[in-house]
Protein backbone atom coordinates (compact mmCIF):
# COMPACT_ATOMS: atom_id res chain seq x y z
CA UNK A 1 0.00 0.00 0.00
CA UNK A 2 2.58 2.50 0.70
CA UNK A 3 4.37 1.53 -2.70
CA UNK A 4 0.74 1.92 -4.23
CA UNK A 5 0.67 5.32 -3.01
CA UNK A 6 4.28 6.76 -3.69
CA UNK A 7 3.03 5.54 -7.44
CA UNK A 8 -0.03 7.32 -7.34
CA UNK A 9 1.20 10.65 -5.91
CA UNK A 10 3.93 10.72 -8.52
CA UNK A 11 1.62 10.14 -11.08
CA UNK A 12 -0.28 13.06 -9.90
CA UNK A 13 3.15 15.70 -10.03
CA UNK A 14 3.92 14.27 -13.38
CA UNK A 15 0.27 15.31 -14.45
CA UNK A 16 0.24 18.55 -12.63
CA UNK A 17 3.70 19.56 -14.44
CA UNK A 18 5.33 20.27 -17.87
CA UNK A 19 8.52 20.12 -16.53
CA UNK A 20 9.51 16.34 -15.94
CA UNK A 21 13.55 16.59 -15.80
CA UNK A 22 14.42 14.98 -12.18
CA UNK A 23 15.36 17.87 -10.51
CA UNK A 24 12.56 19.74 -11.47
CA UNK A 25 9.71 17.39 -10.29
CA UNK A 26 11.68 17.72 -7.22
CA UNK A 27 11.61 20.74 -6.80
CA UNK A 28 8.02 20.88 -7.16
CA UNK A 29 7.15 17.56 -4.74
CA UNK A 30 9.23 20.00 -1.72
CA UNK A 31 6.36 21.97 -2.55
CA UNK A 32 3.38 20.22 -2.95
CA UNK A 33 3.75 16.30 -2.40
CA UNK A 34 7.09 15.91 0.71
CA UNK A 35 5.88 12.45 1.58
CA UNK A 36 7.47 11.56 -1.60
CA UNK A 37 10.98 13.02 -1.56
CA UNK A 38 12.55 10.30 -0.22
CA UNK A 39 11.56 7.45 -2.83
CA UNK A 40 12.18 9.76 -5.63
CA UNK A 41 15.34 10.91 -4.95
CA UNK A 42 16.40 7.98 -4.29
CA UNK A 43 14.93 6.29 -7.17
CA UNK A 44 16.79 9.00 -9.36
CA UNK A 45 19.77 8.50 -7.53
CA UNK A 46 19.78 4.57 -8.25
CA UNK A 47 19.40 4.88 -12.12
CA UNK A 48 21.44 7.54 -12.57
CA UNK A 49 19.48 10.50 -12.72
CA UNK A 50 20.42 12.63 -10.26
CA UNK A 51 24.41 12.95 -8.90
CA UNK A 52 24.04 12.47 -4.99
CA UNK A 53 25.42 16.07 -3.20
CA UNK A 54 29.03 15.40 -2.02
CA UNK A 55 30.12 14.31 1.44
CA UNK A 56 25.85 14.31 2.39
CA UNK A 57 26.57 12.52 5.41
CA UNK A 58 29.51 15.16 6.25
CA UNK A 59 27.30 18.29 5.93
CA UNK A 60 24.41 16.22 8.45
CA UNK A 61 27.17 15.88 10.58
CA UNK A 62 28.00 19.54 10.42
CA UNK A 63 24.92 21.10 10.80
CA UNK A 64 24.32 18.72 14.40
CA UNK A 65 27.04 19.86 15.58
CA UNK A 66 26.15 23.47 15.00
CA UNK A 67 22.74 22.73 16.56
CA UNK A 68 24.40 21.17 19.85
CA UNK A 69 26.37 23.95 19.82
CA UNK A 70 24.17 26.80 19.30
CA UNK A 71 22.19 25.26 22.21
CA UNK A 72 25.41 26.58 24.29
CA UNK A 73 24.92 29.48 26.22
CA UNK A 74 26.44 32.47 24.34
CA UNK A 75 29.26 33.48 27.06
CA UNK A 76 30.27 29.95 26.92
CA UNK A 77 29.60 29.35 23.54
CA UNK A 78 33.15 30.35 21.91
CA UNK A 79 35.19 27.86 24.04
CA UNK A 80 32.84 25.42 23.21
CA UNK A 81 33.18 25.68 19.29
CA UNK A 82 36.93 25.52 19.21
CA UNK A 83 37.13 22.45 21.28
CA UNK A 84 34.97 21.18 18.52
CA UNK A 85 37.53 21.91 15.91
CA UNK A 86 39.93 20.44 17.92
CA UNK A 87 37.96 16.93 18.22
CA UNK A 88 37.90 17.15 14.51
CA UNK A 89 41.16 17.95 14.21
CA UNK A 90 42.38 14.74 15.96
CA UNK A 91 40.18 12.54 14.36
CA UNK A 92 41.76 13.79 10.91
CA UNK A 93 45.29 13.42 12.36
CA UNK A 94 44.13 9.89 13.31
CA UNK A 95 42.82 9.06 10.13
CA UNK A 96 46.69 10.26 8.29
CA UNK A 97 48.65 8.13 11.09
CA UNK A 98 46.20 5.38 10.29
CA UNK A 99 45.15 5.09 13.75
CA UNK A 100 41.61 4.51 14.80
CA UNK A 101 40.09 7.85 14.60
CA UNK A 102 36.90 9.36 17.05
CA UNK A 103 33.75 8.28 15.30
CA UNK A 104 31.81 11.55 14.16
CA UNK A 105 28.91 9.61 17.04
CA UNK A 106 31.73 10.35 19.66
CA UNK A 107 32.44 13.94 19.12
CA UNK A 108 28.40 14.34 19.26
CA UNK A 109 28.60 12.98 22.69
CA UNK A 110 31.32 14.87 23.78
CA UNK A 111 29.38 18.24 22.68
CA UNK A 112 26.41 16.80 24.28
CA UNK A 113 27.98 16.58 27.24
CA UNK A 114 29.75 19.81 27.52
CA UNK A 115 26.44 21.80 26.30
CA UNK A 116 24.89 20.59 29.27
CA UNK A 117 27.28 21.29 31.96
CA UNK A 118 27.14 24.48 30.25
CA UNK A 119 23.48 25.16 30.53
CA UNK A 120 23.88 23.90 34.16
CA UNK A 121 26.17 26.60 35.08
CA UNK A 122 24.95 29.12 32.97
CA UNK A 123 21.59 28.36 35.08
CA UNK A 124 23.72 29.52 38.75
CA UNK A 125 25.06 32.75 37.18
CA UNK A 126 28.52 31.59 35.93
CA UNK A 127 29.78 33.86 32.38
CA UNK A 128 32.97 31.93 32.24
CA UNK A 129 34.68 28.55 31.87
CA UNK A 130 37.43 30.16 33.96
CA UNK A 131 34.56 29.94 37.56
CA UNK A 132 34.23 26.42 37.10
CA UNK A 133 35.23 24.90 40.45
CA UNK A 134 35.31 21.14 41.20
CA UNK A 135 32.25 21.76 43.61
CA UNK A 136 30.53 22.61 40.18
CA UNK A 137 31.57 19.61 38.70
CA UNK A 138 30.50 17.24 41.24
CA UNK A 139 27.04 18.99 41.20
CA UNK A 140 26.84 18.18 37.61
CA UNK A 141 28.14 14.73 37.80
CA UNK A 142 25.72 13.56 40.77
CA UNK A 143 22.82 14.44 38.33
CA UNK A 144 23.17 11.19 36.78
CA UNK A 145 25.52 8.50 38.63
CA UNK A 146 25.31 5.65 35.67
CA UNK A 147 26.79 8.22 33.52
CA UNK A 148 29.16 9.89 35.72
CA UNK A 149 32.25 7.95 34.16
CA UNK A 150 31.04 8.60 30.27
CA UNK A 151 30.45 12.69 31.85
CA UNK A 152 33.79 12.78 33.23
CA UNK A 153 35.38 11.68 29.90
CA UNK A 154 34.35 14.16 27.74
CA UNK A 155 34.39 16.77 30.80
CA UNK A 156 38.51 15.76 31.39
CA UNK A 157 38.62 15.93 27.54
CA UNK A 158 37.15 19.65 27.29
CA UNK A 159 39.09 21.16 29.91
CA UNK A 160 42.41 19.81 28.78
CA UNK A 161 41.57 21.41 25.90
CA UNK A 162 40.46 24.81 27.79
CA UNK A 163 43.57 24.71 29.79
CA UNK A 164 45.90 24.38 26.61
CA UNK A 165 44.28 27.46 25.14
CA UNK A 166 44.78 29.53 28.34
CA UNK A 167 40.49 29.46 28.95
CA UNK A 168 40.77 28.07 32.17
CA UNK A 169 43.75 28.27 34.68
CA UNK A 170 43.56 25.13 36.26
CA UNK A 171 41.55 21.99 35.41
CA UNK A 172 39.18 21.37 37.49
CA UNK A 173 38.44 17.78 36.80
CA UNK A 174 42.30 16.42 38.73
CA UNK A 175 40.65 15.71 41.65
CA UNK A 176 37.16 14.22 39.91
CA UNK A 177 37.41 10.51 39.98
CA UNK A 178 34.55 8.05 38.56
CA UNK A 179 34.82 4.03 39.51
CA UNK A 180 34.34 1.62 36.75
CA UNK A 181 33.56 -2.04 37.12
CA UNK A 182 36.20 -3.84 34.76
CA UNK A 183 35.52 -6.78 32.93
CA UNK A 184 31.92 -7.90 31.28
CA UNK A 185 28.69 -7.92 33.78
CA UNK A 186 25.81 -7.92 31.19
CA UNK A 187 23.28 -10.98 30.13
CA UNK A 188 24.54 -13.97 28.67
CA UNK A 189 22.71 -17.58 27.66
CA UNK A 190 23.60 -20.88 29.34
CA UNK A 191 24.77 -23.79 26.95
CA UNK A 192 21.25 -24.59 27.06
CA UNK A 193 19.47 -21.72 26.04
CA UNK A 194 21.77 -21.23 23.02
CA UNK A 195 20.89 -25.09 21.94
CA UNK A 196 16.96 -23.88 22.30
CA UNK A 197 17.97 -21.10 19.64
CA UNK A 198 19.42 -22.87 17.44
CA UNK A 199 16.72 -25.53 17.16
CA UNK A 200 14.17 -22.60 16.50
CA UNK A 201 16.26 -21.29 13.98
CA UNK A 202 18.00 -24.13 12.10
CA UNK A 203 14.93 -26.25 11.78
CA UNK A 204 11.44 -24.06 12.02
CA UNK A 205 10.77 -23.11 8.20
CA UNK A 206 7.54 -20.76 9.88
CA UNK A 207 9.99 -18.22 11.67
CA UNK A 208 10.58 -15.14 9.60
CA UNK A 209 13.69 -15.37 7.95
CA UNK A 210 15.07 -12.19 9.31
CA UNK A 211 15.03 -13.46 12.59
CA UNK A 212 16.63 -16.51 11.88
CA UNK A 213 19.29 -14.69 10.23
CA UNK A 214 19.93 -12.24 13.26
CA UNK A 215 19.51 -14.69 15.55
CA UNK A 216 21.91 -16.96 14.52
CA UNK A 217 24.44 -14.01 13.36
CA UNK A 218 24.28 -12.21 16.37
CA UNK A 219 24.82 -15.88 18.72
CA UNK A 220 27.23 -17.92 16.20
CA UNK A 221 29.61 -14.33 14.44
CA UNK A 222 29.26 -12.09 17.21
CA UNK A 223 27.13 -10.03 14.36
CA UNK A 224 26.24 -6.40 16.00
CA UNK A 225 23.17 -4.73 14.83
CA UNK A 226 24.91 -1.80 12.78
CA UNK A 227 26.57 -4.85 10.78
CA UNK A 228 23.54 -6.63 10.21
CA UNK A 229 21.46 -3.34 9.42
CA UNK A 230 24.72 -1.76 6.44
CA UNK A 231 25.05 -5.57 5.68
CA UNK A 232 24.36 -5.66 1.49
CA UNK A 233 24.34 -7.97 -0.74
CA UNK A 234 27.70 -6.97 -2.81
CA UNK A 235 29.05 -8.21 0.66
CA UNK A 236 27.99 -11.89 0.52
CA UNK A 237 30.45 -14.50 -1.43
CA UNK A 238 28.29 -17.48 -2.60
CA UNK A 239 31.54 -19.61 -3.71
CA UNK A 240 32.94 -19.79 -0.13
CA UNK A 241 29.47 -19.35 1.54
CA UNK A 242 30.80 -15.80 3.19
CA UNK A 243 30.00 -12.43 4.07
CA UNK A 244 31.82 -9.53 4.79
CA UNK A 245 30.41 -7.77 7.58
CA UNK A 246 30.65 -4.00 7.22
CA UNK A 247 33.88 -2.78 9.46
CA UNK A 248 35.64 -5.80 9.48
CA UNK A 249 39.13 -6.77 7.94
CA UNK A 250 37.94 -10.49 6.37
CA UNK A 251 35.20 -12.13 5.40
CA UNK A 252 33.47 -15.05 7.50
CA UNK A 253 33.00 -18.40 5.97
CA UNK A 254 29.49 -18.69 7.40
CA UNK A 255 28.45 -22.25 9.02
CA UNK A 256 25.14 -24.33 7.07
CA UNK A 257 22.28 -22.88 8.91
CA UNK A 258 23.53 -19.51 9.14
CA UNK A 259 23.96 -19.21 5.52
CA UNK A 260 20.43 -21.15 4.76
CA UNK A 261 19.12 -18.51 6.78
CA UNK A 262 21.00 -15.97 4.73
CA UNK A 263 19.25 -17.25 1.70
CA UNK A 264 15.78 -17.03 2.98
CA UNK A 265 16.74 -13.70 3.69
CA UNK A 266 17.53 -13.41 -0.35
CA UNK A 267 14.20 -14.57 -1.27
CA UNK A 268 12.04 -12.73 1.03
CA UNK A 269 14.03 -9.94 -0.98
CA UNK A 270 14.00 -10.81 -4.09
CA UNK A 271 9.33 -11.01 -3.31
CA UNK A 272 9.45 -7.37 -2.05
CA UNK A 273 10.81 -6.56 -5.71
CA UNK A 274 12.96 -3.96 -4.24
CA UNK A 275 16.10 -1.94 -5.52
CA UNK A 276 17.00 -1.79 -2.11
CA UNK A 277 21.07 -2.91 -2.03
CA UNK A 278 20.64 -4.06 1.52
CA UNK A 279 19.97 -7.90 2.61
CA UNK A 280 17.56 -6.92 5.23
CA UNK A 281 14.95 -5.12 3.47
CA UNK A 282 11.56 -4.03 5.21
CA UNK A 283 7.97 -2.47 4.27
CA UNK A 284 9.15 1.15 4.81
CA UNK A 285 12.93 0.53 2.83
CA UNK A 286 12.00 -1.38 0.10
CA UNK A 287 11.19 1.61 -1.72
CA UNK A 288 14.81 3.47 -0.77
CA UNK A 289 18.33 2.74 -0.82
CA UNK A 290 18.44 2.90 3.09
CA UNK A 291 18.89 0.55 5.39
CA UNK A 292 16.37 -0.64 8.23
CA UNK A 293 16.16 0.58 11.45
CA UNK A 294 17.98 -0.35 14.76
CA UNK A 295 14.45 -1.25 15.81
CA UNK A 296 13.53 -3.64 13.13
CA UNK A 297 16.66 -5.72 14.17
CA UNK A 298 15.73 -5.95 17.67
CA UNK A 299 12.15 -6.21 16.71
CA UNK A 300 13.36 -9.11 14.92
CA UNK A 301 14.33 -11.15 18.18
CA UNK A 302 10.92 -10.23 19.80
CA UNK A 303 9.39 -13.72 19.38
CA UNK A 304 12.16 -15.23 21.74
CA UNK A 305 12.13 -11.90 24.05
CA UNK A 306 15.84 -11.27 23.74
CA UNK A 307 18.00 -8.23 22.26
CA UNK A 308 20.62 -8.99 19.69
CA UNK A 309 23.62 -7.40 22.40
CA UNK A 310 22.78 -10.64 24.57
CA UNK A 311 23.60 -13.28 21.63
CA UNK A 312 26.33 -10.84 20.23
CA UNK A 313 28.15 -10.80 23.90
CA UNK A 314 27.47 -14.46 24.90
CA UNK A 315 29.67 -15.41 21.76
CA UNK A 316 32.41 -13.05 22.97
CA UNK A 317 32.72 -14.51 25.93
CA UNK A 318 33.26 -17.98 24.35
CA UNK A 319 35.44 -16.48 21.30
CA UNK A 320 37.88 -14.20 24.05
CA UNK A 321 38.67 -17.54 25.57
CA UNK A 322 39.10 -19.62 22.83
CA UNK A 323 41.43 -16.95 20.61
CA UNK A 324 44.49 -14.91 21.12
CA UNK A 325 43.40 -11.23 21.89
CA UNK A 326 44.84 -9.60 18.73
CA UNK A 327 43.46 -12.28 16.16
CA UNK A 328 40.06 -11.20 17.65
CA UNK A 329 40.60 -7.78 17.78
CA UNK A 330 41.81 -8.31 14.05
CA UNK A 331 39.01 -10.52 12.64
CA UNK A 332 35.97 -8.53 14.39
CA UNK A 333 37.45 -5.12 13.70
CA UNK A 334 37.08 -4.14 17.20
CA UNK A 335 39.67 -1.95 19.30
CA UNK A 336 42.19 -3.85 21.70
CA UNK A 337 40.29 -2.52 24.78
CA UNK A 338 37.09 -3.72 23.79
CA UNK A 339 38.26 -7.09 23.12
CA UNK A 340 39.58 -6.68 26.44
CA UNK A 341 36.19 -6.07 28.26
CA UNK A 342 35.20 -10.02 27.56
CA UNK A 343 38.53 -11.26 28.93
CA UNK A 344 38.11 -14.79 30.60
CA UNK A 345 39.62 -13.53 33.52
CA UNK A 346 37.08 -10.66 34.73
CA UNK A 347 33.78 -12.08 32.52
CA UNK A 348 31.02 -14.33 33.86
CA UNK A 349 30.30 -17.65 31.58
CA UNK A 350 26.08 -17.40 32.31
CA UNK A 351 22.98 -15.47 32.82
CA UNK A 352 23.19 -13.04 35.36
Amino acid sequence: MYAADTIAETARLLLSNTATSPASLLAHAREDRPQVVGALTDFFRTHGHLTPPPGLAEQRAVARRKHRIDAVPAPLRPDVRGFADFLLIQRERARQLGLRPNQLKTIEIRLDTVRDLAISLHAQGLTSWASVSTAHLEAFLAKNSARRASWLAGLRQFFSYAHRTKAVFHDPTDSVTAAQHRGFRGSTLTLSEQQALYRRWSTNVDTHPHEAFVGLAALLHAATTTELRLLTCSDIDPVPGAVQFPGRLVAIPLDPATWNALQRCQEHRGQLRSDNPHLLVTRLTRTTRGPAGAAHIRDSLAPVGLLPRILRSTRLLRLADELDIKVLTASLGMSYAGVAHYCPDTAPTSRT
